[in-house]
């Protein structure tokens, strides 16, 4: 439990002082209040300084905990430690005085308060993966990726004498100084922490052996280097982006490949380093990343088009799966963009490392994904080049766009109220518009339409939440480590949700799309169709669970599901799909946003919601797991690989900002049946399969996992977004994705 409480105090007293000044100056002070004391020492057999343990209050554009971000309070610990017995008056005290004042005072609790009356009234205000609803609002910032090739270019010297040639000019210009004035003290901040971490590696070569002297020196002699020039070296490079990236709390790090691509390639070259010693600088920064447990982020992007120095890139794509294969660990989510022409032995090495069961590397394809952005987006093809997944699969432009996740909807969860009239059959309480009974829907259009209207009511809501967010967050501070090297907002000098980034956009997070769609059908075919089903039947099973309506669950299951290239069933979930695509991507003119669009990225969110919402028209049970992503519900597809593939690639991937499909396939296919399933991808990706995220297991492994945990650490899954050990998840979660079809 955490007794010393002295930054906590010291980042509020800070922000008092400066309650009242310009936004960037307050930001760069409270950044000096809290750095480097968030900063922990060099742990043994770290390469390189660089660890982060945020406290319980403090600032960053992303989420610490459901609800805190930008200056956040963490109060549900600091309660904790408040009614814990042990704890002396003395803290309590402390602890009352900063709940006390940061109450009102962080970020979300004034998002939360600028809501007007019907926002406050749909949107839940606490933790939405602990109670009902169709929609929730997520408070953050999160999928930041800065201009690291620029960071590389430039160095710490380079970028000070950028703002400080901005800041001379800013007066004749009309523009911010005070914006450029909080970006030096800023800048200074990382300096700061440099000077820790040479103070921490001088004091620990104290006690140090010869080899962790020899380990600490080049730490210091590094620190000194980045601190006085622009990186030269691989390790120079890691290590400034590194701590750039904790300090800016920047969690998704781009194309990689690109800006240490050059510096690795020159290192080898000029014999600086051996292969070994560049793999062993490649593992420690990937540990360090595993050990930040962000669960969702730490992506680094490799491949794709639109990189300058390919050949370069490419000799860091290689080593980078190398990393991932060797360094046993769930972060970070290494992301490989293929397409037509690349380097075949890229790919082949990608297919190595999943087929050892690392879930690494996420497999993007650019021959469909540029198109699609460029269409979604309305970026020009050039711009499309630099797209990066961030997070759990959404895109957005390296340095160029912004488009953080800033809500929840549940597909399923509104069919089911509109079933019910507008009332959530868990909870008893109304919850969405009242549009008449199940019975008063005399058509399925009739309930169509009615399930259209309850998606498009929440659907606004939630796009002005995330326009709202943006507006406050600007209000509030101009993120300065994160804008200084985001393309326009040193030369515009505003921050950059302040008006300084070049494309603002959001993405609405969906749930149960393939249990809607399955729904739908059953409803349409049994009820209005064939009428071999009353509607007073079908709510009574669904409300009693199906309990003792065995027969009615069979006549469900031999209806068509999604995930069969069946096109009945691939028709509906297309009909689901267009909808909400396209609704919430008509969102963006309305809300002043350049894009709008929703991800279909399920991390096991699809399990979290499932366990408030009850059963379902397509067979599901209450309170189970719900679809993961664009794939089928867990077993339903039936009809082989082949099928299952045909049905992914019919959505369409130009009106969304990101889907993801989770395939599991047994060991044997990448040993003994490897021409096959390189033939199957081949063909998958040329048919518009947009992306894939492998699970690679023995059949029996998760079986055995559940069951003796203790000899299945080395399992890794894919759960949607992110990938986990198997046996840390929590048991639904187990379940939803052992019943994934393995092929």
């Amino acid at each position: 439990m955490k007794k010393n409480f002295k930054t906590e105090i010291k980042f509020t007293r800070t922000y008092k002082e400066y309650i009242n000044h310009h936004p960037a100056i307050r930001e760069a002070h409270c950044l000096k209040a809290e750095f480097p004391d968030y900063f922990q020492p060099i742990q043994q057999n770290d390469l390189y300084a660089g660890r982060l343990k945020h406290g319980l209050v403090g600032f960053s554009p992303d989420e610490w905990g459901s609800t805190a971000f930008g200056y956040y309070i963490l109060k549900p610990e600091l309660q904790n430690i408040l009614n814990d017995e042990t704890t002396d008056e003395k803290t309590k005290k402390e602890i009352e005085e900063i709940i006390s004042f940061w109450e009102t005072e962080n970020t979300s609790a004034k998002i939360r308060r600028s809501y007007p009356p019907e926002m406050a009234k749909y949107l839940p205000s606490d933790d939405w993966m602990n109670q009902s609803g169709i929609a929730f609002p997520l408070y953050r910032l999160t999928g930041g990726n800065i201009n690291f090739k620029k960071l590389m270019q430039l160095g710490l010297p380079g970028l000070r004498k950028e703002i400080l040639s901005k800041l001379a000019t800013a007066k004749e210009n009309n523009l911010d100084e005070k914006f450029y004035e909080g970006s030096l003290i800023a800048l200074n901040v990382i300096n700061d922490i440099i000077d820790y971490y040479i103070r921490d590696a001088e004091t620990q070569k104290e006690l140090a052996d010869a080899e962790n002297i020899l380990r600490l020196n080049n730490i210091i002699d590094t620190l000194k280097l980045i601190k006085d020039s622009r990186p030269k070296t691989l390790r120079e490079g890691i290590q400034l982006f590194w701590l750039y990236a904790n300090a800016a709390d920047v969690r998704n790090y781009g194309r990689m490949d690109v800006y240490l691509g050059d510096l690795l390639a020159n290192d080898l070259d000029c014999r600086i380093i051996t292969e070994v010693e560049a793999l062993k600088m490649l593992q420690s920064l990937w540990q360090l990343m595993a050990d930040k447990h962000t669960v969702v982020h730490n992506r680094v992007i490799i491949g794709g088009k639109g990189r300058a120095n390919e050949n370069n890139a490419d000799r860091f794509a290689i080593l980078a799966m190398e990393a991932s294969r060797t360094v046993l660990e769930i972060e970070p989510q290494l992301s490989l963009r293929i397409y037509e022409g690349m380097n075949p032995d890229v790919f082949d090495k990608a297919l190595e490392v999943i087929g050892e069961g690392r879930t690494f590397p996420i497999i993007y394809n650019d021959d469909v994904n540029l198109n699609s952005v460029v269409k979604a987006f309305g970026f020009t093809e050039k711009e499309a080049e630099q797209y990066v997944p961030y997070g759990c699969g959404e895109y957005i432009l390296e340095h160029q766009s912004f488009g953080t996740p800033s809500g929840v909807i549940n597909l399923l969860k509104a069919l089911e109220v509109t079933l019910h009239n507008g009332i959530d059959p868990v909870t008893k309480k109304q919850m969405g518009l009242a549009l008449g009974t199940f019975e008063s829907f005399k058509t399925f259009d009739d309930l169509w339409n009615g399930y259209k209207k309850q998606i498009e009511h929440y659907v606004r809501i939630m796009a002005d939440h995330e326009a709202l967010e943006y507006n406050v967050a600007g209000e509030v501070a101009p993120y300065l480590l994160m804008s200084m090297l985001y393309d326009d907002c040193l030369e515009k000098g505003k921050g950059i949700f302040s008006g300084g980034i070049r494309y603002l956009g959001g993405t609405l997070e969906t749930y149960g799309n393939t249990n809607t769609a399955d729904s739908l059908l059953v409803i349409k075919k049994l009820i209005y169709v064939d009428k071999s089903v009353s509607k007073e039947e079908l709510l009574k099973a669904i409300d009693n669970n199906f309990i003792g309506f065995e027969k009615l669950k069979k006549k469900i299951a031999d209806v068509p599901k999604y995930g069969n290239d069946i096109d009945e069933a691939d028709d509906m979930l297309l009909k689901v799909h267009n909808h909400v695509c396209n609704y919430v991507r008509d969102q963006k003119d309305r809300v002043g946003l350049h894009s709008y669009m929703i991800v279909n990225i399920n991390n096991s969110a699809n399990t979290l919601m499932g366990r408030s919402t009850s059963a379902s028209a397509d067979g599901r049970l209450a309170f189970t797991s719900m679809n993961n992503g664009n794939t089928p519900t867990s077993g339903n597809d039936k009809n082989g690989i082949t099928s299952l593939l045909n049905s992914i690639v019919k959505p369409a991937t130009d009106i969304h900002a990101g889907a993801v499909q989770n395939i599991k396939f047994s060991s044997q296919m990448f040993t003994e049946h490897k021409d096959e399933l390189k033939a199957l991808l081949k063909t998958y990706f040329e048919n518009g399969g947009a992306q894939a995220m492998i699970t690679v297991v023995n059949r029996g492994d998760l079986e055995n996992a559940m069951n003796e945990p203790e000899k299945y650490k080395h399992v890794f899954v894919r759960v949607g977004g992110f990938s986990a050990r198997f046996v840390e998840l929590a048991k639904d979660i187990q379940l939803d994705i052992l019943n994934r079809t393995l092929y």
